[in-house]
């Protein structure tokens, strides 16, 4: 067929839009002849009938679609607005909006509309149609094969989606953001499409040159009086320059970061009183591998308060609430500083007062009534409202933990007057549970002002609470101690029998119960098994426990390398040893005074010891049968926000553990060792507070102090073996003898385990001291907060030491360390931890400071 040459151009606002009406004849060799806008009819036109300068309207017989691979060619003739029955005006507008229509859906390359036949006043219709490819898969060229993985899942381009410039254009940014963002500032990325013909299908490569990344070379800020060069470069967090040393935070420029650093300055300036301050102007020199910024800044005047005045307050007098409010005539101007006291600090805040009251509905908006000068009037607008009161709790998210768990620790009863500061220790409470993911708990009070009542919707999710310990070490004399211990939090004892509950043990109830057993074989074995209720009752804050524990260790005839035996042989044949069984029954309630965070714990328990040659106090007392039954009180306060990783609050507990004053009963002298310890007596007073508070960002601070004193009833018995310190290295339990006699194992970072002290033939003389105290300061910064594996690096300075006598006890004289650390909390294993630490002092015996130590940690905090 000959095709006339002239088709109409195509319309300004589609690209590749070409608009063709053919009139088909009946012979073999048909002419096929172009008409539009433009166009010059053919003499076969004007033969047909058509003339393109005078329009005729024409009845639409039959529309047809050609060309399509994957759509629908209905859904085609659906989207044109052209159908079977419709007059039209060849030429004519139609055409043209059928033509926008179908190229506005954004699938199709190009639309051709051709008139395949005219009878009359009839006219045949074919819209022919280019589909734009699909996408077949996407590749990335020019980096390393883990970043096409991450670029993969960045971009999320699905196979089978039709490629557009717009879809091409978005991939690109997407790819370029996630290199700028990781300081390759000229980052390129050019495309190729290659189509494969055959199946409609096409792969899209993005070649990428990352280039080098791009550091800052220098900040210049000018137009700063009040404020110093190196003090608004201190607030840019996350753009720094280069600088000789600079490790933690490195120059490369991320412009991102570089945007929340301006905000960062500019709040900086409003916080210091500067209201007006704005960044003038700033600008980028790109030198290659290395850029400039340039800033100048205008400050402005320093602003400062004249007159605080309130409106709206009928419960309180203006001068009470000014003074709760602390802001002073003269003070800076402050309004982030001004709108925290008003209605952001739990407790102490302006809307503390009212909304601890039920007033719920209370608004404090705080307004600059005058500027004049560099003084400031402000009036705090008030809206005090009605008193609401608590309707309705809802619970979601619990998916393992029974609703009456979660309930009962909640401190908004349905009923009692709406209050903030119980919404905050809610959080708190839910957070200490150990049950759910802290950082995920969220608090939705949910007003009804119609009837003066609040919902309010708590949402927690669950992580993993249960513990598994399987380890291996060497356990001082010992040799090598295998573990395995299982700790079940979430335990539900009444769910035994519904085999639904069993994940893998019946859970839901927050009982706790905990197995474990340690061992090196036949020598050396230890099993506990634990359990515990925290609301005996169900209805009362009561925690009750029980607690059983049996130690085995038999001596072989060769540990008397170690000063345990009578030695000899070099076989191991099992002479004597230490045997332990033990109950512990207890009983804890919550109390209401002074606050609700503070517990009272009382715990009987009864040992009983078995020695049978072995010297493990020095020499004293290394054969005999020693029974011990022991009242403890433990009174305790714990404001953590958190568990793993708290950022504030206080741990602070004490606690006395008596028993029997036996040699004040006894009229007659003892007669050997094992006579004066059938019975053992003391009396042991322990001291713990740890202190955290958040510096700066996540950077937190950690203060603890320790100290236990073990005192006895009169010169008769004097201070017993039993029930002594011993401190010195990671402080972990289970290492061997040491660890036996009711003995307190205390770490002190940068020494070896059990060193610090009064000490005979390299080991703790007399069991160990009467007496220890420690300090500890860390500064603490989390890595990561997942609930599946928390963790946080630290560095640490902290002394202490540990006396046989009270005579020696000086709690100045400490044992000096500072080092480095990390811990990891995973919900399967608990806590492990790994510290360098230093040691600055020489301890007893010693002719050099104690020097450089590594320490591992599992399954405890240091104490």
């Amino acid at each position: 067929m000959n095709l006339v040459k002239n088709l109409i151009k195509p319309l300004a606002q589609f690209k590749s839009i070409l608009v063709v009406v053919l009139l088909s004849s009946y012979a073999a060799n048909a002419q096929r002849v172009g008409l539009g806008v433009g166009a010059k009819p053919a003499a076969p036109v004007a033969n047909m009938g058509i003339d393109p300068a005078n329009p005729k309207e024409y009845t639409i017989a039959e529309v047809t679609v050609s060309g399509t691979q994957f759509l629908d060619p209905n859904s085609m003739i659906s989207i044109s607005g052209l159908k079977p029955g419709d007059k039209i005006r060849i030429p004519g507008p139609a055409v043209t909006s059928s033509l926008k229509k179908m190229m506005d859906f954004g699938t199709l390359d190009d639309v051709e509309i051709l008139a395949t036949k005219v009878e009359g006043e009839k006219v045949w219709l074919n819209i022919h149609i280019k589909e734009r490819p699909r996408l077949y898969k996407v590749s990335f060229s020019g980096v390393r094969k883990g970043e096409r993985e991450t670029l993969n899942d960045k971009v999320k381009l699905i196979k089978g989606r039709v490629i557009t410039p717009t879809v091409i254009k978005n991939t690109q940014l997407v790819i370029k953001k996630y290199y700028m963002d990781k300081g390759f500032y000229n980052i390129k990325v050019k495309v190729v499409q290659i189509p494969d013909s055959t199946r409609g299908q096409a792969t899209l490569n993005f070649g990428i040159t990352k280039g080098k990344k791009v550091k800052i070379q220098k900040i210049n800020i000018e137009g700063n009086k009040a404020v110093s060069d190196r003090t608004l470069k201190r607030k840019m967090k996350g753009t720094k320059q280069k600088m000789l040393g600079r490790l933690f935070n490195p120059s490369k420029y991320i412009p991102k970061k570089y945007d929340e650093d301006k905000e960062k300055l500019i709040a900086y300036y409003r916080k210091s009183g500067y209201r007006d301050a704005t960044i003038e102007f700033d600008s980028i020199k790109n030198n290659g591998e290395t850029i400039s910024i340039n800033m100048k800044i205008d400050e402005g005047i320093k602003y400062y308060y004249r007159n605080i005045s309130w409106s709206g307050n009928y419960l309180y007098t203006s001068r009470y609430l000014g003074d709760r409010l602390g802001v002073k005539k003269g003070d800076v101007y402050n309004p982030e500083e001004l709108d925290k006291k008003i209605n952001g600090i739990p407790g102490n805040d302006i809307s503390s007062i009212y909304m601890d009251d039920g007033y719920l509905y209370f608004r404090a908006v705080p307004t600059e009534k005058a500027v004049e000068g560099d003084s400031i009037d402000v009036e705090v607008r008030m809206f005090e409202g009605k008193q609401a009161t608590i309707n309705r709790i809802l619970l979601n998210g619990n998916t393992k933990t029974s609703d009456r768990v979660v309930l009962r620790e909640l401190f908004t009863l349905p009923g009692q007057k709406f209050s903030k500061t119980e919404i905050i220790n809610t959080q708190r409470q839910l957070s200490q549970m150990g049950y759910f993911d802290p950082e995920k708990i969220q608090i939705n009070p949910i007003p009804n002002q119609a009837d003066g009542t609040v919902d309010i919707e708590y949402t927690v999710e669950e992580k993993p609470s249960d513990q598994i310990e399987l380890s291996g070490g060497w356990g001082g004399y010992i040799g090598f101690v295998g573990t395995l211990g299982l700790v079940f939090n979430n335990f539900s004892l009444k769910n035994i029998p519904n085999r639904e509950t069993w994940k893998p043990l019946p859970s839901g109830d927050g009982q706790k119960l905990s197995v474990r057993f340690q061992a090196n074989g036949k020598q050396y074995q230890t099993y506990s098994l634990g359990f515990s209720e925290p609301w005996l009752g169900g209805k009362k804050p009561i925690n009750f426990g029980v607690s059983l524990q049996r130690t085995v260790y038999r001596m072989t005839d060769y540990s008397s390398l170690y000063g345990f035996g009578t030695g000899g042989s070099s076989r191991a044949n099992f002479r004597g040893g230490y045997f332990n069984n033990g109950i512990t029954v207890s009983l804890g309630r919550r109390l209401k005074e002074p606050d609700r965070n503070l517990v009272m714990t009382h715990s009987l328990s009864y040992n009983r010891y078995r020695l049978d040659s072995i010297n493990i106090f020095g020499g004293s007392y290394n054969t005999g049968v020693s029974n011990n039954i022991a009242f403890n009180t433990t009174i305790s306060r714990n404001t953590l926000s958190d568990l793993q990783f708290p950022r504030n609050g206080s741990n602070i507990s004490l606690s006395a553990t008596f028993t029997p004053p036996y040699s004040a009963w006894r009229k007659s002298e003892y007669t050997d060792a094992s006579d004066k310890y059938r019975w053992v007596e003391y009396h042991k007073w322990m001291f713990d507070a740890s202190y955290y508070a958040t510096i700066t960002g996540k950077l937190v601070l950690a203060a603890r102090t320790h100290m236990g004193f073990l005192g006895s009833y009169g010169d008769k018995a004097g201070f017993s073996p039993f029930g002594r310190f011993i401190v010195g290295g990671s402080g972990l339990a289970g290492q061997g003898a040491f660890s036996l006699a009711d003995q307190d194992i205390i770490g002190l970072r940068g020494y070896t385990d059990q060193s610090v002290g009064p000490q005979l033939n390299g080991r703790p003389a007399g069991g160990g001291g009467v007496v220890y105290n420690k300090y500890v300061m860390e500064l603490r910064y989390p890595v990561s907060l997942n609930p599946q594996a928390t963790i946080f690096i630290l560095s640490f300075a902290e002394g202490g030491n540990n006396w046989g006598s009270y005579k020696e006890f000086n709690p100045f004289d400490l044992k000096r360390s500072a080092g480095v650390g990390a811990r990891i909390f995973m919900p399967a294993f608990g806590l492990l931890g790994i510290d360098w630490g230093y040691g600055f002092d020489k301890l007893q015996g010693q002719t050099k400071r104690s020097g450089p130590q590594f320490h591992f940690t599992i399954g405890q905090q240091i104490r």
